[in-house]
């Protein structure tokens, strides 16, 4: 008997002491819920390494496109033939593809209009396809072909060879382009004629990837895009009145601009003041092109990147400047806009701020790759394309800036960094949103500083403070969470607001700036013309910052936790305040946070403790010892409200 007790006492010893220490812990708190060992414990594989990079074996497919449109300004319908030739990088054969036909969703029956609960006053049938082809080892056949709402499968006649297989694909279509309101495509009149801003205007290839192969999630209005990379050789042809900017280099600028106009783009080029390149009083006129009768094709060219897109109209006034970039590089700033836009208040200045942020962007992340960044005012009120964005006509003051520069923020995500915005909406809105923030401290001296987010918070207020009712509303939900799944009202909240938040916090409070900005770099570098995935970015940042942040991506990104610091108690060394104090605060919900504790004393000594996140790990109690040396009159966490705590009222003990 004696020998069974002496065995048991381990385990009694043990359970006593594990008791003790949860029994510090408040309900609503359990440390290993956060601190979770088994979070992104699946390492790494040949394509994405451990460490947040690509791995040895990573691969993507390509898509090089030539496209041939035709915009018919009387019926409002472009007819286009495509052309694509499709790589397998994969190790995997094809034996069927998956493309995009993403007008359809202006269909009657599409799922983005059932899903919406708000059908629009007209449905404008979506694409037309007229004829599909494709071609293996030299042989164009008719294709075997579905469509499905936003989705066109191809059934291939012969598999499509793993590492290097090729497939052409030859498409006919046309679409009645919506007008204003419906979307990302439109057209709208101005007094000097129409404009019409053109995206999502041919088939386009579905991403083929390691992690979910196809990835062909049905396009109902809020989930973007997810494409995959290669060159566009694109042709556009319009009445010959029509001025058009479109994603990459103008091939043919002799042809479709006058002598007077190539100049002053030359003039543009060497300039950091803009350059009009057709001024108010000549918009419009027939000296401005260089036929006055029949159609023109403006063709262009774009390098490396995941989508092509165009604008046009006979009412643009056009200017321009040079892009000056870390490498020594040039680029070009390019504005179009109707005369009703042209105030210094609003688009006069729209040169210099894709300038500007152009520039910062390029300085502060990763430099700028493509020949222009046009920004065009027009129908659609704020949507990203490489290269090119389009703005509403009616943007004026910093919400123009900040309009503009977050537009244009997103040519680094997703259009670099090239992230699955239908599933992931958070890795370019968030991440571009957190990037806006800086823009904005440094253009032109701060002029619209400070932006903690321009839309959501536009009084200035505390921003961490001001997410705690969507966190405390019984609606939030998870930013890891599929775009189309997002409450609308919580859109902006969740996908742009909360992760920017996040990000901040972490490179402001946890990390610091030096140690952050190496690792998101280094995200940046690893994944450009890439496909990453959120696992991705978390390692990636936890191996560059020397810090194992899974606490905090579990907590912010993958759950919904909230954050409730508070003092519990001042307690003095024996009674004497001179012999010291001992403070205990609480960690009174799920979410962790490192803590900052700032201490005043009756004779106007201050001090101010940081202590690590890791005094959250066994407990969610702490007693600090603070060398008082005379009573305490205030003991703070978080002075600086830098943090989104639910209670405010609890993070200030008041001596007796």
């Amino acid at each position: 008997m004696r020998e069974k007790i002496t065995t048991l006492m381990p385990a009694i010893l043990f359970l006593f002491f594990v008791s003790s220490a949860f029994s510090q812990t408040k309900a609503g708190y359990n440390p290993h819920k956060v601190f979770d060992p088994n979070f992104d414990a699946d390492g790494g594989t040949i394509y994405r390494s451990a460490n947040g990079a690509p791995g040895p074996g990573y691969w993507q497919n390509r898509v090089d496109y030539k496209i041939a449109a035709t915009l018919d300004t009387t019926t409002k319908t472009i007819s286009g033939k495509v052309e694509i030739m499709y790589t397998n990088n994969s190790p995997n054969g094809l034996s069927y593809v998956w493309l995009q036909v993403e007008q359809n969703q202006l269909g009657s029956g599409s799922r983005g209009v059932l899903t919406s609960g708000n059908a629009p006053r007209k449905f404008y049938g979506g694409d037309s396809i007229i004829s599909v082809e494709v071609e293996q080892n030299g042989v164009i056949s008719r294709a075997d072909y579905l469509v499905n709402d936003t989705r066109m499968q191809i059934r291939l006649p012969h598999p499509i060879h793993a590492k290097g297989g090729k497939l052409g694909i030859i498409i006919q279509y046309s679409f009645v382009v919506p007008p204003v309101g419906y979307g990302r495509t439109g057209w709208m009149y101005t007094k000097n004629g129409a404009i019409y801003d053109i995206a999502q205007w041919y088939p386009r290839m579905e991403v083929f990837d390691d992690i979910n192969g196809w990835n062909n999630l049905p396009f109902l209005g809020a989930g973007e895009f997810y494409c995959e990379y290669g060159d566009f050789d694109y042709s556009v042809t319009v009445p010959s009145d029509q001025i058009v900017v479109g994603s990459g280099v103008l091939l043919n600028a002799k042809t479709v601009l006058t002598a007077k106009e190539m100049q002053r783009l030359a003039e543009a080029r060497k300039s950091d003041k803009r350059v009009y390149i057709i001024t108010p009083e000549e918009v419009g006129k027939p000296e401005t092109r260089p036929t006055e009768k029949g159609m023109v094709t403006w063709h262009f060219e774009m390098k490396n990147a995941r989508d092509a897109v165009w604008a046009c109209s006979r009412a643009f006034i056009w200017d321009a400047a040079r892009i000056n970039l870390p490498s020594g590089k040039k680029s070009l700033a390019e504005s179009v806009y109707p005369v009703e836009s042209a105030a210094d208040s609003s688009w006069g200045r729209s040169t210099e701020y894709v300038k500007g942020a152009i520039e910062i962007f390029s300085k502060d992340w990763y430099e700028y790759p493509y020949p222009a960044a046009i920004n065009v005012a027009g129908p659609v009120g704020g949507m990203e394309y490489p290269g090119i964005v389009f703005c509403g006509w009616r943007m004026y003051r910093k919400v123009m800036w900040y309009v503009t520069a977050h537009e244009l923020g997103h040519n680094w995500f997703p259009m670099i960094v090239g992230s699955n915005e239908r599933a992931n909406a958070w890795m370019d809105e968030g991440f571009n949103t957190f990037i806006d923030i800086y823009a904005s401290d440094e253009f032109n001296h701060g002029e619209y500083a400070p932006k903690r987010d321009g839309e959501f918070d536009p009084q200035g207020r505390n921003p961490a403070r001001d997410i705690v009712p969507y966190l405390l509303s019984p609606l939030s939900q998870p930013i890891i969470s599929y775009a189309d799944g997002i409450p609308g009202q919580y859109v902006h909240t969740l996908e742009y607001y909360k992760t920017a938040l996040g990000l901040y916090m972490l490179r402001e409070y946890v990390l610091g700036h030096k140690r952050f900005d190496y690792a998101f770099r280094t995200y940046i570098r690893n994944w450009a013309f890439k496909h990453p995935s959120p696992e991705d970015f978390f390692r990636t940042m936890n191996n560059a910052a020397g810090e194992n942040l899974n606490w905090f991506w579990k907590e912010w990104f993958v759950k919904n936790y909230k954050l409730d610091q508070a003092v519990d108690s001042v307690r003095y060394v024996d009674g004497d305040p001179a012999k010291g104090a001992l403070i205990t605060i609480e960690n009174k919900d799920q979410m962790v946070m490192p803590v900052t504790v700032e201490v005043k004393e009756s004779n106007g000594k201050m001090g101010t403790i940081n202590l690590p996140v890791e005094i959250w790990e066994r407990s969610g109690v702490y007693t600090l010892r603070y060398n008082s040396t005379s009573p305490i009159d205030s003991v703070i966490v978080d002075p600086e409200k830098v943090l989104p705590d639910i209670d405010p009222a609890n993070n200030v003990w008041a001596g007796e």
